[in-house]
Formats: structure tokens, sequence, C-alpha cells
């Protein structure tokens, strides 16, 4: 009797460690990427839709690679978003942003566009919380932000940052907003690697 209940726990322990593994899958970044690609995946889907890249190495941060894609008009192919980028760590992708901005919307427009995705992002992966709000007034402009997070497995989360700045003299505003995939996990386990000899 005991070697089935050793059984038992044995098949217990590898359902919860297969529950947290399909969390993080949930939380996979967009266009087709996944947690540990390489720049090149990202730089190969930027190719196929003639989008400009940029790739950044700070030289304060060894190993980090930072990848901009953009196109030089309009929005990333079958979205609103203007920009994406990439942040990888020793050649893997530990964090992808997707950037939504649009010269020719309303500050009002985006705050729809902004509440849609909230609405999508709830549908798919859970309800956003709150995480922090501010707004300041500086030489005549007012720049208001928020942010809403989703964190189902610790280290590993979604985060949707607003920002809009109000120009009290001439009376316009702008808004743009961000979506943030970051596997602080796997960070984590890339920066433990490079410190090993």
């Amino acid at each position: 009797m005991p070697r089935i209940w050793r059984l038992l726990r044995i098949l217990w322990t590898a359902a919860a460690i297969c529950g947290a593994a399909s969390g993080q899958a949930i939380l996979e970044p967009p266009y087709g990427l996944h947690w540990g690609d390489s720049p090149e995946k990202l730089i190969a889907w930027a190719s196929r839709h003639s989008l400009d890249v940029t790739i950044s190495l700070p030289g304060d941060q060894p190993g980090l690679r930072v990848v901009r894609i953009a196109p030089r008009k309009g929005f990333l192919p079958d979205t609103k978003a203007g920009a994406v980028e990439g942040r990888f760590l020793a050649g893997k992708l530990y964090e992808l942003t997707v950037e939504y901005f649009d010269p020719e919307a309303s500050a009002a427009v985006m705050e729809g566009r902004f509440a849609e995705l909230r609405k999508d992002i709830a549908a798919r992966h859970g309800e956003l919380r709150p995480n922090q709000q501010q707004r300041s007034v500086e030489d005549q402009f007012v720049t208001r932000t928020e942010s809403f997070h989703r964190e189902p497995v610790k280290g590993l989360f979604l985060l949707l940052a607003w920002t809009e700045v109000e120009d009290l003299l001439r009376k316009t505003k702008e808004a743009r907003f961000s979506l943030v995939y970051r596997n602080d996990n796997f960070r984590k386990e890339l920066e433990a690697a490079m410190k090993t000899p």
C-alpha cells in the first residue's frame, strides 16, 4: 500500500508542475515568438513584412540586446500597434513590449483602443489588476499615467501602461500605451548562467 501512495504523490507533483508550466505557456509573447527565441526570429519576421529594424547594444549591460521593429508609417501587420521591442539576454528573448501610438488619432480614440485592448486581455488571460496611477503638472504640461498588470505565475506577467500628455497652453492632448510581456523567471536564469564560468 505505501508504494501506491508514493506513486500517487509522484503523479500529483507531476500534475502540479505541468499546471505551472501550462500557466506560463498562457503568457507566451505575440507574433509567433516564444520565450528563449533568438533575435533572428524577430528580425526575420520584420524582414518578411518590410519593417525597419533598430538594434541597440547598451554598453553598461553586457549581454543585453534590444531589437526594435517599426514600419516607416502606419501600423505593424494586422494590428493597431506602432512598434514592437524585444529584449534579449545572452541571445534569448525574456521581454517583449508592444507599443501603441498613432499621430493621426486623438487622445479619445486612443483611450477607446486602450479600453478595447484591456477588455481583450481580460477575456484571454483574466482580469488585469490596477498597478499604479500618477498625475503631474510641469511647464503647462499635464502628464497622466496608469498601469494594470496580470501575474498568473510568479515572475511571469503582463503589464498594460497608459500615458497621456495634455498641453494646457495649446489645448491639445496626446496619448499612447504599451503592453509588456515579461518573463522574470527566465531572465534570472539567464543572468545566473551568464555569471557561471
